[in-house]
């Protein structure tokens, strides 16, 4: 993993103001923040994620603040993540690495296999157990079938490729070559590769999700069932908090939140 996530502290993000009155009040600055930290890397540049994508990167390994854009969110709080990196491998995007915050904020990905077996027109279909453990194969979750192939393109095989730049009968040409797709998950020398679907915001539960594969004719596949997913959506963020009183006894300080 190109990432380095241990050395890195005190994160905070400050939103910006464009202009601050006499008495303090400011008028703010949405999606632009602030964002400092402080690490034990003396050799290494930073990149910043903002909800798991690629936000920017330091220019020299001495910096340790740079100003970001983020969504604006009125019901799920941003993730911002600093990390060190190797000099060379600043300006790539990473964000493949991250643990994906898809279950934190109510989503579910689906990741699937599209091996060049598959028929041309096949589509897929999500199932899932709405938390009760028995998945109801009677109504799909995707609003619309998913396209295995969007782009004949894609699909290698004979006369659909570039016809003659291939293995006899086979026109490989446009297929995933070796170790450029899912390693070893593919035909000998091609590999495949993978597609993904991400899903409506769901309550929080356990549960279980299944896809299926039906061809143009409309034969159906066989399930794959997948094992269980936690989903927990994040709390709502606060639009308010203020101070509504400080012990200094036990240095205990209480927030109100509105």
């Amino acid at each position: 993993m190109a990432l380095i996530g241990s050395g890195i502290e005190n994160v905070r993000a400050l939103e910006l103001p464009c202009g601050i009155w006499s008495d303090g009040e400011y008028i703010g600055s949405p999606r632009v923040v602030l964002v400092k930290w402080r690490s034990v890397w003396i050799d290494k540049f930073y990149q910043i994620y903002v909800n798991g994508q690629y936000s920017g990167a330091t220019v020299d390994s001495q910096q340790r603040q740079m100003i970001v854009q983020i969504p604006t969110s009125l019901e799920l709080p941003v993730r911002i993540e600093v990390f060190a990196i190797e000099a060379e491998q600043a300006a790539i995007d990473f964000s493949s690495e991250i643990e994906s915050s898809l279950c934190q904020s109510g989503r579910v990905r689906v990741d699937m296999l599209r091996g060049q077996s598959l028929p041309i027109g096949a589509t897929a279909q999500i199932y899932f157990d709405n938390g009760t453990g028995e998945i109801d194969y009677d109504k799909a979750l995707n609003d619309l079938p998913i396209r295995i192939w969007p782009a004949r393109q894609d699909k290698a095989g004979f006369g659909m490729s570039r016809f003659a730049l291939g293995d006899f009968g086979y026109d490989s040409a446009a297929a995933v070559g070796f170790g450029k797709g899912s390693f070893g998950r593919g035909w000998f020398g091609l590999d495949a590769d993978t597609f993904e679907w991400i899903s409506p915001a769901m309550r929080a539960g356990i549960y279980k999700f299944a896809v299926k594969i039906t061809d143009k004719a409309g034969n159906e596949s066989g399930s794959i069932e997948t094992g269980q997913v936690a989903v927990t959506p994040a709390a709502r963020p606060a639009e308010q908090i203020s101070i509504s009183s400080f012990d200094k006894q036990t240095n205990q300080l209480v927030f109100g939140i509105s």
